[in-house]
């Protein structure tokens, strides 16, 4: 586990910015994984990203999750957001602007003006442009949480510069009960017991 890092002008932590595309998740988890809606009970456990992040870079988390609220302000999931530690960012736009990827774009930008670390939580390949200029940036730790087999292969790329991918459910553990996920499996996890 890295120390957590320093700012030269005040020597306080630095910080991760923790960005969930929510939607994103959502309709891989649905589309790609279940084959339907998901459940309440099948979604990610949010709480668990922010105290994954929390202890994987040692540092403290600001969790930053993204909604297109354009035709109503989902009340209960905001406040049950606001209870699990995340900033809820409801945004609103014309039906031809994909307004949470733009949002998202525009706060990478930002960061990149920070002393700040980054987690994406999506596998949409919009934010390759924005997660290769953070990359630039030697000292910034920049990762991705997304199911592997679904993110955009532009990652798989970028791991070369730097970039840490964490898998949602085997290295996050964000999930109360296994999805049903087929995967290639590397070697030294591979354990037969699995499939006896």
């Amino acid at each position: 586990m890295a120390a957590a890092k320093t700012t030269e002008s005040d020597d306080s932590e630095v910080l991760t910015y923790l960005l969930v595309d929510g939607e994103n998740i959502d309709a891989t988890l649905g589309t790609s994984i279940l084959g339907r809606r998901p459940q309440p009970d099948e979604r990610p456990r949010w709480d668990r990203l922010i105290a994954f992040a929390k202890e994987a870079w040692d540092q403290d988390v600001r969790g930053l999750f993204f909604l297109n609220a354009t035709t109503s302000m989902p009340m209960s999931f905001i406040q049950a957001l606001n209870a699990l530690g995340f900033q809820p960012v409801p945004l609103s736009g014309d039906a031809d602007v994909k307004v949470v990827d733009v949002a998202i774009q525009r706060t990478l930008r930002a960061i990149k003006e920070r002393d700040a670390d980054v987690m994406l939580v999506s596998h949409d390949g919009d934010f390759l442009e924005e997660v290769e200029s953070l990359l630039e940036d030697d000292d910034r730790r920049v990762g991705l949480m997304a199911f592997r087999e679904f993110r955009n292969s532009g990652f798989t790329a970028l791991e070369a510069d730097g970039l840490e991918s964490f898998d949602l459910e085997y290295d996050v553990k964000a999930f109360t009960s296994a999805l049903p996920r087929i995967r290639v499996i590397p070697i030294e996890e591979f354990d037969p017991a699995q499939f006896l």
